[in-house]
C-alpha cells in the first residue's frame, strides 16, 4: 500500500493557483466561481491529506461565510476523515468535496484538469 503525504512539486502550483483565484471570486463577490476553484483545488489536492485537509478547511470556512448549515455540518466529518483517507490512498477520485456531493462517490474529471495531471504525470488512479 502507498502511503501519500504531501502534493507533488509539478502540481503543487496549479492547486495553489486555485485557491488565488478562489479568493480573488470570493473578494468580488462572486461566489460561484468561487466555489468551483474550490472544488478543482479539492480534485487537486485530494490524493494528499495536507492539502485535502486544507481545502476541506476552506469549504468549511466558506460554509460559515455564507451562513450554509449544510456546508458547515457536511465539512466536519470530510475534515475529520478526508486527510486520513488521502494518507492511505483511499479516495474517491474527481469528488468535488461540497457537501452537496456524496462524499464517497468518484466523479469523472474535467478535460483541463485531466490534462493537468497528464502534464506533470501524476496518476488519478479511482479508489475508494
Amino acid at each position: 500500500m502507498k502511503f501519500y503525504t504531501t502534493i507533488p512539486k509539478p502540481l503543487k502550483p496549479f492547486f495553489v493557483a486555485e485557491l488565488e483565484h478562489y479568493q480573488t471570486a470570493y473578494t468580488k463577490g462572486d461566489l460561484r466561481e468561487a466555489w468551483n476553484h474550490l472544488e478543482r483545488a479539492h480534485i487537486i489536492g485530494q490524493r494528499y491529506p495536507y492539502a485535502h485537509s486544507y481545502v476541506h478547511w476552506e469549504m468549511l470556512l466558506f460554509g460559515f461565510k455564507i451562513k450554509s448549515a449544510k456546508e458547515i455540518f457536511g465539512q466536519i466529518p470530510r475534515l475529520i476523515f478526508g486527510g486520513i483517507k488521502s494518507f492511505v490512498g483511499k479516495v474517491p477520485i474527481g469528488n468535488p468535496g461540497g457537501a452537496n456531493v456524496p462524499p464517497l462517490k468518484p466523479f469523472p474529471i474535467e478535460a483541463d484538469l485531466q490534462k493537468i495531471f497528464a502534464e506533470t504525470e501524476i496518476s488519478q488512479i479511482h479508489s475508494t
